[in-house]
Formats: C-alpha cells, sequence, structure tokens
C-alpha cells in the first residue's frame, strides 16, 4: 500500500472523514462582544463602535456572521476547503476588532543610535536615521503616535493591523543591527546579538 494511502488511513481513523469534520479550533470559539462595545451586522460586513473609535470590516461569502445574545458566532458558509481554512482567521479578524475599539492596541518602539531622533509634525512623522535624508512617513487616520526623548515612540489605535504595519514600516527605515545594537528596536521583539571581530 503507498505511504500516501497509510497516512490518509491514519488521519481518516484518529479525526473521522477529513473532508467534513476537520476545522478551526480558533474559528469555534464564540466572540463575546465587551459592554462598551456597538456591533452591527450586514450581511458580509460587520461595523464595531467603541472608545476607542470605528472599525468596519467586508469579508468574503466563505463565512457566516452571527449576531446573538451579545455573542458573535462565525462559521463555514460550505464545507469547501476554503471555507474552512478562512472561518478562524475571519473569527481572529472580528474578535481583535472588538477588542480594539474598546482596549486599543499598542507598540512601543526605541531609537538607539548616535544623532536618532524622532519629530511628530501635524500626521507626519519625521525621523533622523543617520541617513543624508530624513525618513517620513504619514500616519494615517486612527492611529496615534506619541513621542518620548525624542527616541521613545508608542503606536497606540484601534486596528490592529494597522498598529503592526506603522510599527514594521518605521522598523524597516533602519533594523537594529546585531553588533552594537544600532537602529530601530520594537519593545519586545528580541535582536540576536553577535560579537565583533577582535584584534590580533
Amino acid at each position: 500500500m503507498p505511504v500516501s494511502w497509510v497516512l490518509a488511513v491514519k488521519c481518516s481513523a484518529k479525526f473521522g472523514n477529513t473532508e467534513t469534520t476537520i476545522m478551526s479550533r480558533i474559528g469555534k470559539l464564540p466572540i463575546p462582544v465587551l459592554d462598551k462595545a456597538s456591533v452591527t451586522i450586514d450581511g458580509h460586513t460587520i461595523r464595531v463602535e467603541g472608545p476607542k473609535g470605528k472599525l468596519e470590516k467586508t469579508f468574503d461569502r466563505s463565512t457566516n456572521i452571527e449576531l446573538s445574545d451579545g455573542v458573535i458566532k462565525v462559521t463555514p458558509a460550505d464545507s469547501s476547503r476554503h471555507a474552512k481554512a478562512m472561518f478562524g482567521t475571519v473569527r481572529s479578524i472580528i474578535n481583535n476588532m472588538v477588542i480594539g475599539v474598546v482596549e486599543g492596541f499598542k507598540k512601543e518602539i526605541v531609537l538607539k543610535g548616535v544623532g536618532f531622533r524622532a519629530v511628530l509634525t501635524g500626521n507626519v512623522l519625521d525621523l533622523a536615521l543617520g541617513y543624508s535624508h530624513p525618513c517620513l512617513l504619514t500616519i494615517p487616520e486612527g492611529i496615534t503616535v506619541k513621542i518620548a526623548e525624542n527616541t521613545k515612540l508608542t503606536i497606540e489605535g484601534a486596528d490592529k493591523h494597522m498598529v503592526g504595519e506603522i510599527t514594521a514600516t518605521i522598523f524597516n527605515y533602519y533594523p537594529a543591527e546585531p553588533y552594537k545594537g544600532k537602529g530601530v528596536h520594537i519593545v519586545g521583539k528580541y535582536v540576536r546579538r553577535k560579537e565583533g571581530k577582535k584584534s590580533a
């Protein structure tokens, strides 16, 4: 018997029919609507509003989204592989939306280097990172950037994806290098350090 057949039999014996029963464990979890959050579902479009802001997102037709008794439930629209793969992702995105409008998300950045600094003018972040030119970044609506001591930045917002994207953009201007640690550091992100060459 071919190896692929043996694996298929073992998988079927352990989990049942893999085409119909294996689904995301995360996707099955209900999403509680927090007290300060307001949720509206219109077909495949969900709108969430809270003290930290408003978020709206439209998903494809591979999933069904229902709101009942203060709980959001996501289920696959059919038994296709795409639907089973997507509904766990959809559930996580909606959960982050609910948390984001109530509690918000935050990332912290530290600039390490001689002359490194950050200045916020309006919605434009001006970063001096040792280049011959400044690094300018327009901060989108819904994202707040706070600067302390010219080198410590806090990025906050209700949209977790956008907070992470802005943080990654700043980090990519000058990723922290492993020898002296010079560059942009994301607080909580491990930077592997290396020992420099020793002179004889």
